[in-house]
């Protein structure tokens, strides 16, 4: 058969010798097929590499066992979250498709693609750090890390703020009294968890809080350099820096040394995620690991618990799963020089 842009089922007709319904009986899994019919008509659709439309079959099945996954873009954190989502579903019937909107989207920009997505391509959508609180669908949404606000959306995070905590005062154990903080993105939840819980440590070690010690680095390697350069340039300058994630956090620690100033020597840096990244680091960094991963398996297995079972959607009393922290401590953090 000449090689086609795409392969349509009359092709796969035509070269096993049936008929259009046979292939779509066997396509969609369904009875009245001969054990010899299936397999001549699947050896055709192996070779010639035939796949039935995604909205076809949910036109004929209202199911597509497809779901979609937004991140705003294809990141450390977005790809461990990816590997998480991918490995939850193994052994199911479904397949994911990701959609990256890029750098310059405006805010609100998941509502277009849920929009567009759900009841066609997919049967439901996980939203990756969104921009908003809700979004309107017919179909099952689940946010991971969610926008700031009272959402009703299922929502899977971490614990934040326990993890926040737990590291300022690991810094205050090893004798640190002026720790800045590299703030993270403050529409999100998980970014005012992660300065609550540092604050919350220093209240406790009777350590007063100074707004001078606290930059917003946003997350991205690209918008924490200044605020990074900031903090070190500060006289006198802090004995360690917290960000709010990893990314913020090897970004402190390239500026600092671009400024002459030694990691841990001159000051403690640590992080926030444990992306893999983090222990590539020279030296490798001190973090809170949050198990991306796990985020990305639980947001999964919520969103197909939903899609099976309809009556589980309720606004009023919406799912919150919160999976734990743990402090991973590598060679960045140490006692302050005196």
């Amino acid at each position: 058969m000449a090689q086609q842009s795409r392969v349509t089922i009359e092709d796969v007709a035509r070269q096993a010798g049936v008929s259009i319904a046979t292939v779509s009986r066997v396509v969609n899994g369904r009875y009245g097929v001969s054990a010899e019919t299936l397999q001549r008509v699947q050896a055709v659709i192996d070779e010639v590499g035939y796949e039935s439309s995604l909205v076809a079959r949910s036109l004929r099945s209202q199911r597509t066992n497809v779901i979609g996954i937004l991140v705003s873009d294809i990141e450390p954190f977005s790809a461990e979250l990816l590997k998480g989502a991918a490995r939850a579903l193994h052994g199911s019937e479904f397949e994911m498709v990701v959609y990256a909107a890029g750098q310059h989207n405006p805010e609100g920009w998941e509502r277009r693609y849920v929009s567009r997505l759900n009841g066609t391509l997919t049967d439901g959508t996980i939203l990756v750090t969104p921009t908003v609180i809700d979004v309107v669908s017919t179909q099952p949404v689940v946010a991971v890390d969610p926008h700031v606000g009272g959402s009703t959306l299922p929502i899977i995070d971490a614990q934040n703020f326990e993890g926040a905590k737990e590291m300022t005062e690991h810094l205050i154990l090893l004798g640190h009294r002026r720790i800045a903080f590299l703030a993270g993105r403050p529409d999100l939840e998980s970014a005012r968890r992660r300065e609550a819980g540092y604050r919350a440590a220093l209240a406790e070690a009777s350590i007063e809080f100074d707004p001078a010690l606290v930059r917003v680095g946003g997350f991205k390697e690209e918008t924490a350099e200044a605020p990074a350069r900031e903090l070190l340039m500060l006289d006198p300058r802090p004995t360690a820096i917290f960000a709010a994630n990893d990314l913020s956090a090897i970004q402190t620690m390239r500026t600092a040394a671009a400024l002459g100033i030694g990691v841990p020597d001159d000051v403690t840096v640590v992080g926030f995620d444990n992306i893999p990244e983090s222990a590539l680091t020279n030296p490798p960094l001190t973090t809170v690991d949050q198990s991306i991963q796990a985020l990305g398996h639980e947001a999964v297995r919520t969103l197909l618990m939903l899609i099976e079972h309809p009556e589980r959607r309720n606004a009023d009393d919406p799912i919150h799963i919160t999976l734990p922290t743990k402090l991973v401590l590598r060679a960045t953090a140490v006692a302050p020089a005196r």
